[in-house]
């Protein structure tokens, strides 16, 4: 259910004589915060163990200025299969009208079928701030300062 706070995201199929049969994304649960994007490969697609693939998704979005879109693993396929994204989390940007395609890795130790219509990947709404940018001679000290990896804790 859309709070007041929601915005809208407009979606566009792409080949809608194709792939109407490709769920668009959705919540799957009333406070989920992330939407489920279905594959709209033509053919059963098998990811052999450290294989990398882009995989279609039948639909571009128009995302409001000031948002970008995470694309995130999900959960499930990650833990069972070793099923991840190569670039997580991966970024659409608003001006981007593209397909949405979603890149992934098989980091399991068995080959994966990519089933038409599997679900494969969660997308996010964020908020993102344009910083000004300056360039300074100095920066402010910190406890931590110049520490590099590892500085902050104990092992």
């Amino acid at each position: 259910m859309p709070s007041k706070n929601s915005l809208t995201l407009k979606f566009k199929r792409l080949r809608p004589q194709d792939d109407a049969d490709i769920p668009l994304p959705r919540f799957m649960t009333a406070q989920a915060a992330g939407m489920d994007v279905c594959a709209a490969v033509p053919a059963p697609l098998e990811l052999v163990p450290g294989a990398i693939a882009l995989i279609p998704t039948g639909f571009a979005v128009a995302i409001p200025f000031g948002y970008e879109i995470q694309v995130r693993p999900r959960s499930g396929l990650a833990v069972r299969h070793g099923i991840g994204l190569i670039n997580s989390p991966g970024t659409i940007d608003a001006d981007y009208r593209g397909e949405v395609m979603i890149a992934v890795i098989n980091l399991g130790c068995e080959p994966y079928r990519f089933q038409r219509g599997d679900r494969i990947a969660q997308l996010i709404l964020k908020r993102v701030y344009h910083a000004r940018l300056e360039i300074v001679e100095e920066l402010d000290e910190t406890g931590r300062n110049r520490g590099g990896f590892g500085h902050t804790g104990k092992q």
